[in-house]
């Protein structure tokens, strides 16, 4: 029998990501969408110092966070930038546009924020990805992202959970293929 959990978002694990604001500031987030081919959204308590320099540069860098990354990581999103200077927790680069990226993101994307559209207590920032940066070791022969040697980490919620990626189990669309 099923049972009603009413209005439980239910769409998890997500990649982990760390954001990157012009400031320069880094902070964790789990809340993180596919909005299609060049757009993503990354939503963020209204309540964080990121918020202020991504509102005000209209910039930012989107970074999956990878087991290397993960302490560090977990850090960027248990301390405020309002009282913690986090702009040395990473080793970074400026792009041409003035965003910082981490320089040990094996996975990088630079995005510009087209819209917010705030939710209570959130602002959801509408994103065109601009560049994505990815480290030749992770990219298959053709090019694209290799998932069996890139290991993102996912988030799990109402859990708080950090979860490990797994391997691949067939490939999209082959498994009624005749």
């Amino acid at each position: 029998m099923r049972k009603d959990l009413v209005s439980v978002l239910a769409l998890y694990p997500t990649p982990l990501v760390l954001v990157g604001a012009i400031t320069p500031n880094w902070v964790l987030a789990g809340h993180v969408g596919i909005m299609g081919h060049d757009h993503i959204m990354v939503s963020l308590s209204q309540t964080h110092y990121t918020n202020r320099g991504i509102r005000a540069h209209g910039m930012l860098s989107v970074h999956m966070v990878e087991e290397d990354l993960f302490k560090k990581a977990d850090l960027a999103g248990c301390v405020s930038g309002a009282k913690v200077d986090k702009s040395t927790l990473f080793p970074y680069s400026v792009t041409q546009e003035g965003v910082p990226v981490i320089d040990q993101s094996r996975l990088t994307m630079v995005c510009a924020v087209e819209r917010n559209d705030p939710t209570p207590g959130f602002d959801n920032f509408i994103l065109k990805i601009l560049h994505t940066y990815a480290d030749e070791a992770i990219l298959t022969p053709n090019g694209r992202i290799d998932y069996d040697s890139f290991k993102p980490v996912l988030f799990e919620m109402p859990g708080y959970t950090y979860l490990r990626t797994g391997e691949t189990i067939a490939k999209c669309m082959s498994l009624n293929a005749k």
